[in-house]
């Protein structure tokens, strides 16, 4: 939530400073609520998350890959996949979406403190301008994407949990490679919607 409300304070100072030169800063409003509920909050929540979740899916599975753990499920006849990967899968499509609401909260918070300190725009302004641009496909669009891409990270994290062999330095290389691959196709995701939606001018 500090992340997020950094960044939001960050893109609203750029933008309004940008649109001062067009005595334009109330449309700093428009531009902040909406980059921040369609793309900004759910993709640094996804990031955030794909560094400290992923790599612990894979640092969990990995290290009861090395002790045995995972063939000792199998022997007693238990799916690994069921017993270690679902439950996590679930956790992680419960839990992206609403720090995705957190996320985006703490983001438009700090967008109105900075535009309130830097271009004049009181809260009460801002929050009312944002009920009137602001509508749920805005909201849902962003909302949207957050199932997908906890899906991608907590796939990502089990299977290359999974797939530690017997050695710290292999837990470490999965572990990396669950941080690097989750992140890129978050980002690849975040990009594929964009494109949707603007074909389907959604």
């Amino acid at each position: 939530m500090l992340m997020s409300a950094i960044v939001g304070a960050i893109i609203t100072q750029q933008s309004a400073q940008q649109l001062k030169n067009f005595a334009a800063e109330m449309f700093t409003v428009d531009l902040v609520s909406v980059l921040v509920l369609r793309e900004i909050g759910v993709l640094l929540v996804a990031i955030m998350v794909a560094g400290r979740s992923g790599s612990a899916y894979t640092a969990e599975i990995g290290s009861m890959k090395m002790r045995e753990e995972i063939d000792a499920l199998t022997v007693m006849g238990l799916n690994p996949i069921g017993v270690l990967v679902f439950p996590r899968l679930i956790g992680m499509l419960v839990a992206l979406p609403l720090l995705t609401v957190a996320a985006d909260a703490a983001a438009l918070g700090g967008g109105i403190v900075m535009a309130w300190w830097y271009a004049d725009i009181p809260p009460s302004v801002f929050i009312q301008r944002m009920h009137d641009w602001i509508d749920m496909t805005t909201i849902s669009s962003g909302m949207f994407k957050a199932p997908f891409m906890a899906m991608i990270i907590a796939i990502i994290g089990s299977m290359e949990g999974l797939l530690v062999e017997g050695s710290a330095e292999s837990l470490g290389r999965h572990v990396t490679a669950t941080v690097v691959k989750s992140i890129f196709l978050v980002i690849v995701i975040d990009g594929f919607f964009a494109v949707f939606y603007g074909a389907i001018d959604f």
